[in-house]
């Protein structure tokens, strides 16, 4: 779904994946949709496409690891001339990690925390930087050399190793650890890219009382204490995709993301690519890109024929 192609007419075109009402023939469409507020469609099951949030998860549209796919008018935003397609790639991801970071509520000399430091870590490390002026410190935790080093060229103040981060933001905000691991202070805000236990877990220990937790990694069954939560008044969101941007005067998340790419250099992070014929190739690099110096892998599929 992160994808960047040329149309039958020869436009290139990133696209918004999000299936809903326009995208499924609906009439009319869902509150949400009618809003500009496609990600919170109501009708995700419904229309004449197949149940499916997104395009590469649909049965009717197909999705990037083809040589073709089908996508509605609603979904395609224009490429710039003069953007690379390496650039155009990150333009999706770089949208949620732009809607992340802007969902949470704004404050005054806010200490942030990133944990994970993959393509959308790093995307939000980039965000905070250029459209959270209300953030004056940035704590980024990566694990391998290469993600560390890009996490401080893209505007991390501090960069922790996973096991670090309790007592870096001790530091950055002197509070202390107890026993139990938990700081009796910690930062304002928490951006969770991972979506693991763990990471949940290292988010509620960190945050402080009042701060808020967002969700831009996709958490599966996760089970972790939620007693901090509850006691220290903490506020768990999750950010799912993109749309206008009250914190941005109403612009939409895609549009900040263009921005973005071109003005942090975000094709940085396309590390590899590979033809589709090497998807086994591909997937394995993937699976092991941070411990490979890497971070995006992308399939490049412009010398290839459609069959």
């Amino acid at each position: 779904h992160e994808v960047v192609g040329e149309l039958d007419d020869g436009r290139r075109v990133v696209i918004e994946p999000v299936l809903a009402c326009a995208a499924r023939a609906i009439v009319p469409p869902c509150d949400a949709c009618s809003a500009g507020e496609a990600r919170r469609c109501r009708h995700l099951t419904g229309g004449h496409l197949a149940p499916g949030l997104q395009s590469g998860y649909c049965a009717d549209t197909g999705g990037g690891w083809s040589l073709s796919m089908v996508a509605h008018d609603s979904q395609l935003r224009a490429v710039p001339d003069a953007m690379s397609d390496t650039s155009a790639v990150m333009v999706e991801p770089a949208a949620c990690a732009v809607h992340g970071v802007l969902s949470a509520p704004a404050g005054d000399e806010l200490t942030a925390v990133v944990i994970g430091a993959g393509t959308l870590g790093l995307c939000a490390v980039a965000a905070l930087a250029r459209y959270r002026p209300d953030v004056t410190t940035t704590i980024a935790v990566a694990k391998h050399p290469g993600q560390q080093s890009l996490a401080r060229t893209l505007g991390a103040d501090v960069v922790a190793a996973p096991g670090e981060l309790r007592r870096a933001v001790r530091r950055q905000t002197g509070s202390w650890i107890l026993d139990s691991g938990q700081l009796t202070g910690g930062a304002d805000l928490a951006v969770d890219c991972v979506g693991s236990a763990g990471s949940l877990a290292d988010a509620l220990a960190v945050t402080a009382p009042g701060g808020t937790i967002v969700m831009i990694g996709i958490p599966g069954e996760v089970s972790v204490d939620l007693t901090p939560l509850w006691q220290r008044e903490i506020r768990l969101t999750g950010a799912y995709t993109y749309g206008p941007e009250p914190g941005a005067e109403g612009r939409h998340s895609f549009d900040l993301a263009f921005d973005l790419v071109e003005g942090a250099q975000l094709e940085r992070l396309v590390s590899a690519t590979y033809p589709l014929d090497r998807f086994a190739d591909a997937i394995e690099h993937a699976a092991s890109a941070g411990r490979r110096g890497g971070v995006k892998v992308a399939f490049d599929l412009r010398g290839e024929k459609r069959r």
